[in-house]
């Protein structure tokens, strides 16, 4: 059967999705991979075990379809950082957008007259997540391996550079890392003038439906694949999952809860609120993807099924048995609210100090109502960035999902209740991979859009008004005030932690 192969490369795992001409995704494949936590605040991968991922599954593909693709696109998380040698050769291990060791610089360039500036320049938050903040980290405490460094590059370049021996990154990769001018496409001076580089440190910028082909012997010997197989060089994650969730027109957005989380809107122009910080990145020449991302998605549910039920979940179905109970409790959980910022917060807060609430607890509550709050939190802090895009000027009329969760109607129609929005369900597989495939079929195949490959019909989780009333005029009010009046109690918690006073 003919096929594209779109692969992602993600913070947990590499996925691949085999997609037909039709745009159906036919077979999926997935190699997960460790994060190192050397110190706190430390978020780091070792980029030749993400290579290793990458191989296996082109490999595992071409085994169960027994034939290799007609071309692979990319996509991969953003915000990743290697510096390299030379020879291309990585100088230490990859740094995740989970890393904060760089947050104090953030919080710098962010309160300094730049802050805004670059902001609204690059598109991208001021935050310890920007390769932008991550190099001048390493300028001030590094100064040694600074001096060492040929080239700043993501995992998408490390893994192009392996492929073919060149040094390029996608318009969409380059407009999250706070480098990249998101208006002329070009490496941005201010931001190069603060790292004390210069663009020779970084790669060659392209559009996303770039391609290249004529593969190397050792690869072809790894992989399998034909030496003239088309390589598309993609975009990221996020913005690849707007094009498989069909959230590229007006109105529709892409909401992702995967480890993290995230809620994107495309448009033809960059919608900024530097109070809010909500990102701007680019799909392509003509397409903006603005949003916000946020840090605990399904690591809080995990963390919490953990902990408090000692229940390690492993696939959907033990998700499903957990939340199940949810049912039974009340919209807004009878009172009892979660903030979920265990591992901090991004959008719309930017403040790694942050820390998990639990507020409201009485002798009523029980199990399922801890549960279903823990649920609710999650997407009340999507929800409160899709607040803010929307008190920016975009219009969100329905909500487009992907991402591990969407195996739950409980939560799908959860969030359509909080959102008030109807809440639609495409395919349950990886949305980011699907969403490279469409960029290559639409090149190989000159369509003018991605409507064509849109399924015939889509899954509808529709509000219950009742219930969104609920969550609007009362819990919602409660949950943005409560982080706002908890702010600074966190930050004085943080910095107790920090000096090992607790």
């Amino acid at each position: 059967m003919t096929y594209i192969l779109g692969i992602d490369i993600g913070t947990g795992s590499t996925k691949a999705v085999a997609v037909n001409y039709s745009g159906k995704a036919i077979h999926t494949e997935q190699v997960a991979y460790p994060t190192l936590t050397p110190q706190p605040g430390y978020s780091e991968q070792a980029p030749e075990l993400i290579w290793q991922a990458f191989l296996k599954c082109i490999l595992r593909t071409i085994s169960f379809m027994q034939q290799p693709p007609q071309g692979i696109a990319l996509s991969s998380a953003m915000h990743s950082f290697i510096p390299v040698n030379e020879t291309g050769e990585p100088l230490m291990n990859m740094i995740t957008w989970a890393d904060n060791r760089s947050a104090a610089i953030a919080e710098r360039i962010k309160n300094s007259p730049q802050g805004e500036l670059l902001y609204k320049q690059t598109g991208t938050p001021v935050h310890a997540m920007s390769p932008l903040c991550k190099i001048i980290w390493m300028r001030e405490h590094n100064e040694t391996l600074y001096n060492a460094v040929s080239k700043y590059i993501s995992i998408k370049e490390y893994i192009w550079f392996r492929l073919f021996g060149v040094y390029e990154i996608d318009h969409s990769i380059a407009s999250a890392t706070g480098l990249f001018d998101i208006e002329s496409l070009t490496w941005n001076t201010t931001a190069l003038s603060l790292c004390g580089i210069s663009e020779d440190k970084l790669s060659i910028p392209v559009s996303t439906n770039f391609q290249r082909a004529a593969l190397s012997e050792s690869i072809v010997q790894q992989t399998g694949l034909p030496t003239n197989t088309p390589f598309f060089i993609g975009a990221s994650d996020g913005c690849c999952a707007n094009v498989g969730s069909f959230a590229v027109d007006d109105g529709i957005a892409a909401l992702t809860i995967g480890t993290s989380g995230a809620i994107r809107v495309a448009n033809t122009t960059p919608t900024f609120n530097f109070g809010a910080m909500t990102f701007n990145y680019r799909l392509d020449e003509n397409t903006f993807i603005s949003g916000g991302p946020i840090n605990n998605g399904g690591v809080a549910l995990k963390w919490y099924m953990l902990n408090f039920l000692k229940k390690d979940l492993t696939s959907s179905v033990d998700y499903e048995e957990v939340i199940q109970g949810i049912d039974m409790i009340k919209a807004g959980s009878e009172g009892l609210i979660f903030l979920p910022y265990i591992l901090g917060e991004r959008a719309p807060l930017w403040n790694s100090e942050t820390c998990g609430v639990f507020f409201g607890i009485t002798a009523r509550h029980t199990q399922a109502h801890f549960t279903r709050a823990v649920l609710e939190g999650i997407s009340l802090a999507l929800y409160n960035i899709s607040q803010c895009l929307e008190e920016s000027g975009l219009a969100i009329h329905q909500v487009n999902v992907s991402g591990g969760f969407v195996h739950s109607e409980r939560w799908l129609q959860l969030l359509a209740d909080i959102f008030g929005k109807p809440i639609g369900l495409l395919s349950s597989d990886d949305a980011s991979a699907i969403g490279a495939a469409y960029i290559a079929l639409k090149k190989l195949e000159s369509l003018a859009d991605y409507s064509s490959l849109k399924p015939a019909s889509v899954r509808i989780f529709t509000p219950n008004p009742a219930n969104h009333a609920v969550y609007k005029e009362s819990i919602f009010p409660v949950y943005r005030n409560l982080t706002s009046t908890l702010l600074l109690n966190m930050s004085i918690l943080s910095e107790m932690q920090a000096t090992t006073l607790l």
